[in-house]
């Protein structure tokens, strides 16, 4: 007796087709103008960067620019979308249950806050732009939003697990937790004295006994007894 696959479950055993060379080629153009682009925030800032010194660094014309990027400010907002599929990995991980969530979250935390391919000048060119610039700051507010959501759908499912605390929504747990690695980020980003990823990671095991459930740390501070030691045994007074 034949089994017959559902489409979907079809789709998922079928080998994913290979792109054309016609794809391939425009998925390395858009890279090399992409890379080009946060060289030159990194190095110029990105008020001072103009769409001709981007095509001029990719030796690529301004038409093809266009092609791939409206304007400079939509390579910062696939810079923002970067990080959104970083959170949505963390996310697919987490739906599998085959891993703890706060030690999906941590991976995410000191991956996300330890940029290794990042340099301190293209993260201070992107969060100057940030601040200064309407378009951009309403492009990558987009991105965090939808990071935002993403971190409250995993902290939902930890809650539903017993592994996070409830007392705070997940929303809010999210929100905090994109505010603390921000900070980290941005102290690291003005001043590099030392790894981003180590300080994230620092900050973590800092930070996550407070995610915890109340039961779970509340029997962490509950004292132990010390090795060898036997229990004292109160006489009753003799009146």
């Amino acid at each position: 007796m034949s089994t017959k696959l559902r489409p979907a479950t079809a789709s998922r055993l079928l080998p994913k087709p290979r792109p054309g060379r016609r794809e391939r080629h425009r998925a390395e153009m858009r890279e090399r103008i992409y890379r080009a682009a946060l060289q030159l925030f990194a190095e110029r800032g990105f008020l001072e960067t103009t769409v001709e010194h981007i095509t001029e660094a990719a030796d690529v014309g301004k038409g093809t620019f266009f092609n791939y990027f409206p304007t400079k400010e939509h390579v910062l907002a696939c810079y923002g979308e970067e990080r959104v599929h970083e959170v949505e990995r963390s996310l697919e991980r987490v739906r599998k249950g085959n891993e703890p969530v706060l030690a999906v979250l941590k991976d995410l935390a000191t991956d996300s806050a330890g940029q290794s391919s990042e340099t301190p000048d293209l993260l201070r060119s992107v969060f100057a732009a940030n601040m200064s610039c309407t378009p951009v700051r309403a492009e990558l507010q987009k991105r965090i939003n939808r990071g935002r959501e993403l971190l409250g759908e995993i902290f939902a499912l930890g809650q539903e697990r017993g592994e996070v605390r409830r007392d705070i929504s997940p929303l809010e747990l999210g929100h905090l937790v994109r505010l603390i690695f921000m900070g980290v980020t941005i102290a690291w980003a003005i001043n590099p004295e030392s790894s981003l990823r180590g300080t994230a990671e620092r900050v973590w095991d800092l930070l996550c006994p407070s995610l915890e459930p109340q039961s779970r740390r509340a029997a962490m501070r509950a004292p132990k007894p010390a090795l060898g030691s036997k229990p004292v045994r109160f006489r009753d007074r003799k009146s």
